[in-house]
């Protein structure tokens, strides 16, 4: 469990360790997708948009720092990213449940289609599958599906 992983909102010293996590994480759960941005212009997007402009949240650990991100736009959760060395320990469903609570009336999101243990994940956290496209609307030009949790 991360019970030591403090959840709060991004601040813009967060910005370049976040981006980290969201380059490890990416390359480790989508290896076969290709990134249309390079890691200099994630990491820009991370501290010039998501973090200044969006409600972007960071999980901390005391030692190993920021650990996994998440951001809400609206009813849309989106960025949901940890450090591969630290999934399967709750983090994710502890971020899950800050986006229901933020967003009580629903969310929605996109997952790749490829990636099956997301997908597992959210349907395991009530979001329900309700569009599959053939990836032409996404940058990565991926497969994807879009899920919505209602109350």
């Amino acid at each position: 469990m991360t019970d030591s992983a403090v959840l709060r909102r991004a601040v813009p010293g967060d910005a370049p360790a976040t981006a980290e996590v969201w380059l490890r994480s990416f390359a480790a759960a989508l290896p076969t997708v290709v990134r249309p941005r390079s890691d200099d212009e994630v990491r820009a997007y991370i501290r010039e948009v998501l973090v200044p402009l969006r409600e972007t949240w960071v999980a901390e650990d005391a030692e190993a720092g920021i650990i996994g991100m998440m951001v809400l736009d609206g009813e849309t959760l989106s960025q949901l990213y940890l450090d591969p060395a630290w999934r399967g320990r709750g983090l994710g469903d502890r971020f899950v449940a800050l986006a229901k609570e933020r967003t009580p009336g629903g969310l929605a999101l996109w997952a790749f289609q490829v990636n099956k243990p997301a997908r597992r994940f959210y349907e395991r956290h009530g979001f329900t599958a309700v569009e599959y496209t053939d990836g032409a609307g996404n940058e990565e030009r991926e497969p994807d599906v879009r899920y919505v949790w209602r109350p």
